[in-house]
Parts: C-alpha cells; sequence; structure tokens
C-alpha cells in the first residue's frame, strides 16, 4: 500500500526554496507515494510550474491571511485574524526596542503563528507522514495528525533571531529535521544541539535538464542585447540578500574607472523602494538595473559574465547551484554557509561579507578573464544530478 504523505508549505511566489520545492514534486516516485501539497495560498507565478501528480488541497481561508496586510486581514472579515496578527506586531515592537533588532523578521513571523494557532483549523485527514517544507513549521506541529513529521531548514540559524524557547517547543514535536546542507545543519545543532540525534542533510533536489531547457527559452532579453560586463544577482530585495550593498559596491567599481560594468538584479521584495533611492543617489540608473520578478530567470542566468551573490546570510542559495549548472563563473560573499556552495578558486570565488570586499572580488574576476575560464571548464566537469538526494530522502521515508 502506498504511503500517504503531506508536504506543506506557504504559497507559490517566485523564490529559492519555491523552486527547489517543485523539483522535489517533480522527482518524487508517485508509484510509491500518495502526495498532498497544501499550499496556505494558491498564488505566485510559479503556480503553474506545480506538476499535476501531487493532489494539491484546497485553500484554507484562515491560512491564507499570513501574506497579507492586517487591513487587508479584517476587511476580509477575519477579525480574530486580524488582532492576533496586531499582537504579534506590538510583542515584535517592544522586543526589537529592548533588543536592539536590525532585522526582526523571523521574531515577527513567528510571534504571528503562536498567536494565530488557537483559532487556525486542523486538518481531518490522517498522515503516514507529514513534511513541513518551510518555516515556521507550527502547521505540521499542531494543526497535522501523521504518524512521523519531518521539517526542512533552508536557512542559517546562526544569524537569525527568533524566540528559542518557542522554537525548541515546535522542533520537537518533529521526528526529522532536514537541513539542506552541512553548513546549515551545523549552525542550527550550534543553537539547538539537543536535536543533533534528529538532524540530518539532504541536498536541495535539482533538475539540470530542467535548467538547461528553461536557459534557452525565447525572451526579450535586455541582457543579451547588453555588450557590458555583466554581473547578475538573483535575490529577493531584502536585507538578507545584501542588493544595499552591491549597489554601493558598484558605485565604488565605477568611480574605479569600470565603467563598462552593469550590474542586472533579477527578483522584488519588501526593499524596493530602498534600492531604487541608493540608485538615484549614486548616478547609477544606467548601470545598476532591476529586473524585476522573473519566472523564468535562466536566460539572464545564461548570458551574464558573473553571477554575484551578495548575501549577508544564506542556508544553501539555490541560485548559486543553478549558476553552476549554467556553468557561469561565480562570486558569493564569506557567509557562514558559503564553502559549502563554492571551493574557493575551483568552481567560484568567496570575497569578504563587505562592501569592499565585493568590490574586491569583482575586480579580480573582472581583471582576470583565465580565472573566469577555469571555473566554467571545471564546472562543465561536475556532476549536478540529484540521485544520491532522492536516495537519501526515499531512506529517510522508509525510516518513518
Amino acid at each position: 500500500m502506498k504511503k500517504k504523505i503531506l508536504i506543506a508549505s506557504f504559497d507559490m511566489e517566485v523564490g529559492g526554496v519555491e523552486r527547489s520545492l517543485i523539483s522535489l514534486l517533480e522527482n518524487f516516485d508517485y508509484e510509491q507515494y500518495d502526495i498532498d501539497l497544501m499550499l496556505y495560498r494558491h498564488q505566485g507565478d510559479f503556480m503553474s510550474l506545480v506538476p499535476n501528480s501531487p493532489n494539491l488541497l484546497p485553500e484554507l481561508p484562515l491560512y491564507s491571511t499570513f501574506r497579507k496586510s492586517i487591513g487587508e486581514v479584517i476587511k476580509e472579515g477575519y477579525y480574530m485574524m486580524g488582532i492576533s496578527r496586531i499582537l504579534a506586531k506590538v510583542n515584535t515592537s517592544l522586543y526589537q526596542k529592548i533588543n536592539n533588532l536590525e532585522e526582526p523578521g523571523y521574531y515577527q513571523m513567528q510571534a504571528m503563528w503562536k498567536y494565530s494557532l488557537p483559532i487556525l483549523p486542523r486538518l481531518n485527514k490522517e498522515y503516514d507522514i507529514a513534511i513541513s517544507y518551510l518555516w515556521p513549521h507550527y502547521f505540521v506541529a499542531d494543526k497535522v495528525k501523521a504518524k512521523k513529521k519531518i521539517a526542512w531548514i533552508h536557512t542559517d540559524y546562526s544569524v537569525v533571531e527568533t524566540d528559542k524557547k518557542q522554537d525548541l517547543k515546535i522542533w520537537k514535536k518533529f521526528d526529522h529535521i532536514v537541513a539542506v546542507s552541512e553548513a546549515c545543519k551545523s549552525s542550527f545543532l550550534k543553537r539547538y544541539c539537543e536535536l543533533e540525534h534528529k538532524t540530518k542533510v539532504i541536498e536541495n533536489i535539482t533538475s539540470p535538464v530542467f535548467i538547461r531547457k528553461m536557459s534557452n527559452e525565447n525572451v526579450d532579453n535586455i541582457m543579451q542585447r547588453d555588450k557590458r560586463f555583466k554581473i547578475l544577482t538573483i535575490a529577493r530585495l531584502s536585507h538578507a540578500k545584501g542588493i544595499d550593498n552591491a549597489v554601493k559596491a558598484l558605485k565604488i567599481l565605477i568611480e574605479r574607472g569600470y565603467k563598462d560594468v552593469v550590474w542586472y538584479i533579477v527578483g522584488y521584495g519588501g526593499d524596493e523602494c530602498q534600492i531604487k533611492e541608493l540608485i538615484t543617489k549614486y548616478n547609477l540608473k544606467d548601470h545598476f538595473i532591476l529586473l524585476g520578478k522573473k519566472i523564468n530567470p535562466y536566460p539572464y542566468l545564461k548570458v551574464c559574465d558573473l553571477y554575484v551573490q551578495p548575501s549577508r546570510y544564506e542556508g544553501k542559495a539555490v541560485t548559486v547551484t543553478e549558476a553552476k549548472i549554467l556553468g557561469r563563473p561565480i562570486l558569493i560573499t564569506n557567509y557562514s554557509t558559503a564553502h559549502s556552495q563554492i571551493e574557493k578558486g575551483f568552481d567560484g570565488d568567496i570575497c569578504d561579507l563587505s562592501i569592499d570586499g565585493i568590490v574586491a572580488g569583482i575586480e579580480h574576476l573582472y581583471d582576470s578573464k583565465d580565472v573566469r575560464e577555469r571555473f566554467k571548464e571545471n564546472l562543465r566537469n561536475l556532476d549536478f544530478s540529484s540521485k544520491v538526494e532522492l536516495i537519501n530522502l526515499y531512506e529517510l521515508l522508509k525510516l518513518t
């Protein structure tokens, strides 16, 4: 008899976690498993890429409110949810002031779920295995009945601020915790050492054939027509991704005479206004170009001269793996999990996590065409298939 599995996540907006989820769903063995997919909100440009094989459960209205504003939630008549969101916001503001937090987003998300939990409905169906694919994991922990529960980790826990005591209560409700890299696992266990016995690594499932096929899609590609030295970053416009530092680094490069350098950004996010203000302030409108959200970023990735990930922190950046699959020279900042993604000097370079570090890293690779070509040659000889990850996944599912 097939095992019944639930996989839960937020929505299918454009992002690395969502792309990895699609790859996971595409590669599942549906002859062995019946998969239900629970998305809290049936929204996002990647909805059309969700394969037909999993059964997409109906949207539950209360869960769809998490990515909406408090005003929208109250206007739609979900008054108790609105109150819980206000409580979470007030709690986060106080916590941020007391602890002088720079980035309270993770704490606020955690508080939203904590205060909303009593009024959220349960799923009636019982599963053999329930997988929570994206933090915070309250839904699978408290609202799903399953013989075994698995939670995924996609971020670097050494740099995010949460209520550790509250988080630990949720983690303890899972039988297994899956980190997407060894470095991601290590940073998690530094904070939650008591969970080592249930934590293991399964890297993101990727599909090189799909990525290469999509990179050949015919799009109106401004980058293809640009003859300058093209840097590309694919990321949310957020503090974590360091796009503000990228703008400041490019300003320095232009001042140093690298006037044929252009930096393109594929992505969207809450820091867009701030980024645009920086671009205007430094007079970089012709050199730092926001391309916005792209369902298919691969034609842009295929033609860049250098892929740069200027992040402040990452779990394991899906976009870096995708750049490797397409054979692009890569520069990433030295966030704590960087060495799990790049072998410095072999398939890319790692620079200091600072504006000056980004500048120095780009200067070096701009001036060293032979190094860029060596990276490309080395990448051609690497195997990016996910056979090992799939074996590890199925072995984990057998344990449940």
